[in-house]
């Protein structure tokens, strides 16, 4: 009788955690998951929408907008919304960068816009920085973390001193300025 109650205790107890565990799995689940590794999201570059944000299809036909991590770029002209300074050339410089490559892409974060958000790589190249080092984009304090905070910052600082891209205007506004001044 003892030994039939520990089975049973220790089957509803084995039950229990495997009901825990699956919900902890399904819960970290990510809907790009399933193409790639957990945190990697791999395609090819259909469309750039501006200097900062792309779409990809992956292997399996499903499509994924991409914002750069820890970037922000000039605003682009969108039918009735204007647009900004070195906007376009951002834009360009992006599209010259990666339109139509097999990226990868580390999905650090989801945003408002259910966008993914994240660090683009094209053979190894960190595709965000090298918009910031080009002077194509500003390091976006705002959400920049670490490993990636202080390089980020540094390539800007760089590409302020230089001159480069969008640091030829003297005092160019800031994307979310610019962003905030249109509401």
């Amino acid at each position: 009788m003892k030994t039939g109650a520990t089975i049973s205790k220790g089957r509803r107890l084995g039950g229990v955690f495997l009901v825990l565990l699956l919900a902890a799995a399904v819960s970290s689940i990510r809907p790009w998951s399933c193409f790639a590794a957990p945190d990697i999201l791999r395609g090819v570059v259909t469309y750039v929408d501006d200097g900062d944000t792309l779409w990809i299809r992956s292997g399996v036909g499903k499509e994924f907008k991409i914002r750069l991590y820890g970037i922000d770029a000039p605003e682009v002209r969108h039918r009735e919304k204007p647009g900004q300074p070195f906007g376009r050339k951002a834009s360009k410089a992006l599209i010259s960068k990666v339109r139509g490559e097999n990226v990868s892409v580390e999905v650090r974060d989801t945003d408002r816009y259910g966008r993914l958000v994240g660090v683009v790589r094209l053979d190894g190249r960190d595709i965000n920085l090298e918009m910031i080092r080009e002077g194509w984009a500003w390091a976006y304090r705002n959400y920049l973390k670490r490993p990636y905070a202080s390089e980020y910052i540094d390539a800007e600082k760089e590409a302020r001193a230089g001159k480069l891209g969008l640091w030829k205007q003297a005092n160019p506004q800031p994307p979310w300025e610019f962003r905030r001044s249109l509401r």
